[in-house]
């Protein structure tokens, strides 16, 4: 899966299946080039909310959800839209890359973006912002469904990010959605064989049936 789709065809399959909003918003993009190859894992969700005082113990639940994650595991964190809460950074991206996660798909704030990518830990964001969360925000759950770059994300959802953006695969139409995705995958490499060899594209169209 890794090495022969890509979120559009992923898209496209799952808009056939009829899961039409599974792509997060285009302001989540990946830190630097260098992390935007094709990361796979399933979701390991954490859930962050603004806050506007200084807790006891601001990075309780942070703590927990990061200590908790299993290897092969892909973060994606919701602070709900917050253009104030710098969720996440270097150690937040070590501690996950040591637990064997595969990466962090952030819809909010990060810091630390040169240290980030001198670690190699893929790492996509909302916006970069030099603050910490404390006193900003604060992780309220994890391990529970979430709504992340505008899609819903469950724990177990399979997550697909490469250089076009970030898609979510719901986990109960994983295996239908792979399937299919490989045979249009297929059809796509056939199509551009064969323009490349001069072919009319209506002609091709006719007969792959995928632009």
């Amino acid at each position: 899966m890794r090495e022969k789709l890509y979120t559009g065809v992923i898209c496209d399959t799952l808009d056939e299946l009829g899961y039409r909003n599974q792509a997060m918003r285009e302001n989540v993009r990946p830190l630097a080039p260098a992390v935007a190859d094709n990361v796979v894992g399933r979701a390991k969700t954490i859930l962050a909310a603004d806050v506007y005082y200084v807790n006891d113990n601001p990075y309780l639940l942070e703590i927990q959800a990061i200590d908790s994650i299993r290897p092969d595991e892909l973060v994606v964190a919701s602070t709900n839209g917050s253009v104030r809460n710098g969720i996440w950074g270097e150690l937040l991206s070590t501690a996950s890359k040591m637990r064997g996660a595969i990466g962090a798909i952030v819809d909010g704030l990060v810091r630390d973006t040169k240290k980030i990518a001198e670690l190699g830990f893929p790492v996509y964001a909302a916006g970069v912002k030099p603050v910490d969360s404390r006193g900003r925000g604060m992780v309220v759950d994890y391990d529970c469904p979430i709504e992340a770059g505008g899609v819903a994300v469950a724990p177990g959802d399979v997550v697909f990010a490469d250089c076009d953006g970030v898609a979510v695969i719901p986990a109960t139409a994983f295996e239908q959605t792979v399937m299919l995705a490989l045979e249009k995958a297929e059809r796509e490499n056939n199509t551009r064989t064969e323009l490349l060899a001069g072919k009319l594209l209506r002609e091709v169209f006719a007969k792959y049936g995928v632009l």
